[in-house]
């Protein structure tokens, strides 16, 4: 017996002492794993926690304002624009001391470097925005005259209004000029709730902006469908039901929604600013990317100014046109709303046309992309692929109305010509501007040596392309002619070099005078393609942004999808279109600095 359980207590142990080890291994494990979820729990969690909270934060704040903007387009009694604009102004409000406490407390850490991200804005931007900035204190000057005119019948809320969106205004802006470019790396998750309440705050004074320009320019619509003899038409009373104290009441009726336009576009841009930001929020900046790009040569800018200046000569012509005639009879009515047509076949096929010929000059000199991370870059891709949207979908709409509709009246054909051109025309120019934002800068080598100062390795025979040498070097044996250099910088002012092979400077000297001074052809009608089609979308933006909008007086998109139906897709589609065409300029003119 004894023999008999010696083995088998041998083999019990080895099973326990194989358990037990796997036993402890396990727990280490266990216990690597907790550590390891223990630091991303305390890390990364709650950076990404609070960027999920602050965007659904900021996303219920504007879907609030929205469906108060929705109560008040159905006309009822319940809901009126005093509670829409008391929402608003207590948003404005908490932005205002959220932008006190940030600029106080970067005042008391100005000892402390703060990071910059050069990228996140330009110079020419920001002055842009105030100009902007300057047309949304006229109209809050209107919106508070229009009260005094008024005041007997208005609510006091429609003063305070405009009082403080005029103290934000100049608060914000002030805020962009200073701040906008911080890569802030304390307190994180309270700015980050304190940017995108900017961000969304900014966001609903746009859609706020844009519902009164929809429903001033569906009024004017039914005015003059009024006065063709069409009936049974809504009418939404504009004026209170009190007569005006003063006699400017009229003008700043009209004025306002001359101004809207500008409002509109400083809110969308302030709000995409405020996003960089946002995303810039506990970033870690690449400093060898982070500087500021040298200044943009304009030699050769001819035919492009020219040609732009042109169009932009015409556009103000056809709005001109446009505005006064389209009021009148059927006949002259269809004549103007073809004119429109026309020329807007003529422009965007020269956009079109200046867009390939880009296209084609960049299939021509292959470059490498540029990966190098920047939130601005991408968010400005983003931008327009979304925008695009809004056209995308009018014209298809048009396309659908042209080939069904039943009436054939004269612009019938050019409408769906316009339309086929409006979505070529979008995605060109979307290409154009992507690839030469993402393109490598061909002349990124030659900054980086005015950067970091002179570099004459590169063009000078006096010295070695060899990486440099830690120690003693033979220089005899490394470069025999180092004595006849030497010698020819002492003789170079009489050309004679004796003993020593000559040397031709002539061919390097030329390929530096090239680089630095002259830019290549290439980039000369680069240059001109960005400027023509900058000033080609500031005339397409001015058109719709000041009541030219054909699709809302042809009649063939109303018939084939109904009155509502679109008004509906119109007012949704249009706000995105002037936004596209804005940033399509922003857009351009970084794409001239970059060429």
């Amino acid at each position: 017996m004894a023999e008999h359980d010696g083995p088998h207590s041998m083999c019990l142990n080895k099973v326990d002492c194989h358990s037990s080890s796997t036993l402890s291994s396990s727990s280490e494990q266990e216990s690597e794993i907790f550590t390891k979820l223990k630091v991303s729990l305390t890390e990364d969690y709650p950076q990404k926690n609070a960027e999920i909270l602050s965007g659904q934060y900021g996303t219920n704040l504007l879907l609030i304002g929205v469906s108060l903007m929705l109560a008040i387009g159905n006309n009822g009694a319940s809901v009126k624009e005093e509670h829409l604009l008391s929402f608003i102004t207590t948003l404005i409000i908490v932005q205002l001391l959220w932008m006190m406490w940030y600029i106080v407390r970067r005042g008391m850490q100005s000892n402390l470097q703060a990071e910059k991200d050069v990228h996140a804005t330009t110079s020419w931007i920001k002055g842009g925005l105030t100009l902007l900035a300057l047309l949304s204190l006229i109209m809050d000057a209107f919106n508070i005259g229009y009260f005094v005119g008024y005041r007997s019948c208005l609510s006091a809320v429609l003063v305070v209004y405009p009082i403080i969106h005029a103290t934000h205004t100049i608060a914000q802006v002030h805020f962009l000029w200073f701040h906008i470019k911080d890569v802030i790396k304390s307190f994180e998750t309270f700015e980050r709730f304190g940017v995108i309440h900017a961000v969304f705050t900014n966001l609903l004074l746009w859609c706020s902006g844009v519902m009164s320009e929809a429903n001033h320019l569906l009024n004017h619509h039914n005015t003059r469908l009024t006065a063709l003899g069409f009936e049974n038409l809504t009418m939404v009373a504009m004026e209170p039901h009190c007569n005006c104290t003063i006699s400017a009441c009229s003008m700043f009726v009209n004025g306002l929604y001359y101004l809207y336009p500008f409002n509109i576009e400083y809110h969308i841009f302030v709000s995409v600013m405020l996003f960089v930001m946002w995303k810039n929020i506990g970033r870690t900046i690449d400093l060898e990317h982070n500087r500021k790009r040298l200044a943009t040569k304009t030699q050769g800018l001819v035919v492009g100014p020219i040609l732009g200046l042109a169009a932009l000569a015409s556009t103000i012509g056809v709005l001109v046109v446009y505005i006064i005639h389209v009021k009148e009879s059927l006949d002259i009515r269809e004549s103007t709303i073809a004119i429109f047509y026309y020329y807007g076949i003529v422009m965007l096929v020269v956009m079109c046309s200046a867009g390939v010929t880009g296209l084609l000059i960049y299939r021509a000199d292959p470059m490498p992309m540029d990966t190098t991370k920047n939130p601005s870059r991408k968010l400005d891709t983003e931008l327009l692929f979304g925008s695009s949207v809004g056209s995308w979908l009018v014209s298809w709409c048009s396309v659908v109305a042209v080939s069904a509709s039943r009436s054939s009246p004269s612009y019938r054909w050019t409408n769906l010509m316009y339309s086929l051109l409006s979505i070529l025309e979008k995605y060109i120019q979307n290409l154009f501007i992507i690839e030469s934002l993402y393109r490598q800068r061909e002349d990124r080598e030659r900054e980086d040596a005015e950067v970091a100062g002179p570099a004459p390795e590169i063009f000078s025979v006096t010295s070695s392309l060899s990486p440099p040498y830690n120690g003693i070097i033979n220089q005899a044996y490394e470069n025999p002619d180092n004595g006849c250099v030497t010698l020819e910088n002492v003789q170079k002012e009489s050309g004679q070099v004796n003993g020593c092979p000559q040397k031709h400077l002539e061919v390097p000297r030329q390929v530096e005078n090239n680089v630095a001074v002259t830019p290549s052809k290439k980039s000369q009608i680069l240059k001109n393609i960005a400027v023509f089609l900058f000033m080609c979308n500031i005339s397409l933006w001015i058109l719709p942004a000041f009541g030219c909008r054909p699709q809302y007086d042809n009649g063939l998109e109303e018939e084939t999808f109904g009155f509502t139906t679109w008004t509906t897709v119109l007012n949704f589609a249009m706000p995105i279109t002037l936004f596209y065409r804005m940033h399509s300029v922003a857009c351009l003119f970084e794409v001239f600095r970059r060429v």
